[in-house]
Order: structure tokens, then C-alpha cells, then sequence
């Protein structure tokens, strides 16, 4: 068993992304992701890697682009600002049906806004990371040691269905320090020969492969979205997760996710402790959303709340998974501001918790 090692989030993203064999970072520095960069440029050269700081964030994700249609398994992250200068060329990997893993460490906005956590970013990142139809796997880790778990999870369902992963974090758990705990493996990185639709050199053994998003005929490109999102379909049944606590019995239900769903859970322990019946979800995918998992563990609920820090992007997904069957509330802080266990918990109350 390997011994545990206390890290900051961002650097402990860094190393999990080596371990899950990603050979190549495009990036560029922001606030408050600068330390995945700074850790990747040390560690990159010594286990063969490649580390390139891009003239611009818009340069980065296009350095992607070209790396992942050879492909080599490769990243880029950034902080909110940052990604919303990437989403056209997230938009020409999706269209050329390449992985990629792409981690957003979230800040408050709109515009510069500040560089305190944030989960503002979750309409982005769920239904607007770039023109066109297309979708892209969303993760929201809730912890240091998730984060790492999730990295390897993100590169092989992006390399399984060939679509971009995100991992959308936030300045909290970006730079908070937890144990974390690798698995003990030799570091290897991918083999793009392994993957027969690169443009890694044929050897007269094979068709030429070409990467492309333009199809210049309507009926073409109308194919080539829907068999895309057949694929879909096959993650949204295979692949949604969400962590559920007290929901057998739950009259009220919290939802949750990333670092706010831990304050949610302080929250929901406190209310258990005075006799309420709350219970706790907690998505993990947020694309594809945890419909499934949402409605069984809101069965016996009467009222569901929403605790984020935005406005309340998440609400109407909770609403639509849920059939508007049970009446849903919000709770958020937003603009950088961190909600309080005691703010929820007063807002349970309210909902009918204390009766």
C-alpha cells in the first residue's frame, strides 16, 4: 500500500494526470490553476514528457487539438476566463471526435471577476463549451484524492468514446492541502499505435487517417452528429455517478457537488443530529447529470434543495431530472463567497426540517 502524501490540489491533479499516462500539457498561467502548470513544467521532462507554456490560452487548446488527433494522451487547464477562450477549439475537438482531459479550476465572474472559488462555470462547462451539438464527459470531484482518482477515469472514457473529459474543480480544492494517496504504478505513457483512428504515421500497414471537423455536405455532417450521439446515449446509460448519504428516509433533499457539497454534508450531519430527516446528493458526473440516482434517492423526499456557489445554475437540471415532481429550492452564495454549514442548515429549517 502506498504511504499517503500531503498535496496541494492542483499539484496532485498535475502528478495523476502522469500516472494516467498523459504525455503532453499545453497550458497557459492563471489564477488560481498556476501551480498545475508550475508542477507539470518540473515534472513533465522527467518522465519523458512534454511541458509547452502557450503564447495564449487559445494557442494552448488548439496545441491540444493536434496533439490528441496523433493520439498521445494530453491535457490543458485553466480557470474560468481561460476555458471561455478555449471553447472554439473544445468545439473542433468534439466536431473531430478526439480525447482530451481539460480542468477548469474555477474562479468567480463574470469578466475578470475574482480569483476566489467559484462554481459559476457549471452552464458552461455542462451545456455551452462550444458551438454545435456536441457534448463533453464533466466531472465534479469533491476532495483532494477524488480529484486524483478522477484523472484516470477522465483520460479512459475520453480515449473509450472519443470526447473531451473536463474535471471541474474550483479554487478551493485547488489549493487546499489533503493527503492523497497514489496508486503504485510504473508511470507509462500512452501508445497512440494502439488507437487505430490516429494520425500517427501508417507504415504502408494501414489507411491514411485524417482529422477533421468540416463536412461541407448538410447530410454528411447531420450523420456523423447523430452516430455521435448514439455514443452519448451509451455514456449517459453507463456512466452517471452520484454519492448519496441519509436518503432512504429523507423528507428533505440537498444537492450538491464539488467542495460545496462538503459543507452540504456538515450541514445535513447537524441536521440529523437534531432529529430532521435530510438526506444529501451528491452528483459526480455533472454531464451526464446522475438522473437516475437523483430520483431514487429522492424518493420519499417532500422538498429538494439546491446549495451552489452561483446563482443557482444547477436547478433547472435537478428540476428536469426530477420531472418537477417535488418542489425545489436554492440556496447559493456566489461571486467568491464560500456558503456556511450554518447557513444550510437555517435553510433546511425553513424548508419544514425543524416541524
Amino acid at each position: 500500500m502506498a504511504e499517503k502524501t500531503l498535496m496541494k490540489g492542483n499539484e496532485a491533479l498535475a502528478e495523476a494526470a502522469i500516472r494516467a499516462g498523459c504525455k503532453c500539457f499545453f497550458g497557459y498561467p492563471i489564477t488560481p490553476q498556476t501551480e498545475i502548470s508550475a508542477y507539470l513544467s518540473k515534472r513533465m521532462p522527467k518522465v519523458g514528457g512534454v511541458f509547452l507554456q502557450a503564447e495564449s490560452e487559445v494557442a494552448a487548446i488548439n496545441m491540444v487539438y493536434g496533439c490528441a488527433g496523433s493520439g498521445i494522451r494530453c491535457m490543458t487547464s485553466s480557470s474560468s476566463p481561460g476555458i471561455s477562450l478555449k471553447t472554439e477549439g473544445i468545439s473542433y475537438i468534439a466536431g473531430a471526435d478526439l480525447p482530451c482531459v481539460i480542468i477548469n479550476v474555477q474562479r468567480g465572474g463574470p469578466g475578470l471577476g475574482g480569483i476566489q472559488p467559484s462554481q459559476a462555470d457549471y452552464w458552461q462547462v455542462t451545456h455551452a463549451l462550444g458551438h454545435g451539438d456536441f457534448h463533453a464527459l464533466v466531472f465534479a470531484p469533491a476532495s483532494v484524492q477524488e480529484m486524483v482518482n478522477t484523472v484516470t477515469k477522465a483520460f479512459d472514457l475520453a480515449d473509450q468514446f472519443r470526447m473531451p473529459a473536463v474535471i471541474l474543480a474550483d479554487g478551493l480544492l485547488g489549493q487546499m492541502m489533503e493527503p492523497v494517496q497514489f496508486e503504485e504504478c510504473e508511470i507509462k505513457m500512452s501508445d497512440a499505435s494502439k488507437k487505430p483512428w490516429a494520425a500517427c504515421g501508417h507504415k504502408n500497414e494501414r489507411k491514411h487517417n485524417i482529422i477533421n471537423s468540416l463536412y461541407l455536405k448538410p447530410e454528411q455532417l447531420e450523420d456523423t452528429i447523430k452516430e455521435r450521439f448514439e455514443r452519448y446515449e451509451k455514456v449517459k446509460a453507463n456512466h452517471t455517478e452520484a454519492v448519496c448519504d441519509y436518503c432512504e428516509d429523507a423528507e428533505i433533499v440537498v444537492v450538491a457537488y464539488g467542495s460545496t457539497a462538503r459543507l452540504a454534508k456538515s450541514a445535513v450531519d447537524a441536521a440529523r443530529k437534531e432529529g430532521i430527516k435530510a438526506g444529501i446528493v451528491r452528483p459526480v458526473t455533472l454531464w451526464p447529470f446522475p438522473v437516475n440516482e437523483l430520483n431514487e434517492a429522492c424518493r420519499n423526499a417532500k422538498k429538494v434543495l439546491t446549495v451552489e456557489m452561483s446563482m443557482g445554475q444547477m436547478v433547472d437540471d435537478v428540476k428536469l431530472a426530477l420531472n418537477c415532481s417535488k418542489p425545489v429550492e436554492f440556496l447559493g452564495r456566489t461571486g467568491g463567497v464560500i456558503p456556511k454549514p450554518a447557513e444550510i442548515l437555517a435553510k433546511i429549517k425553513e424548508m419544514g426540517g425543524n416541524d
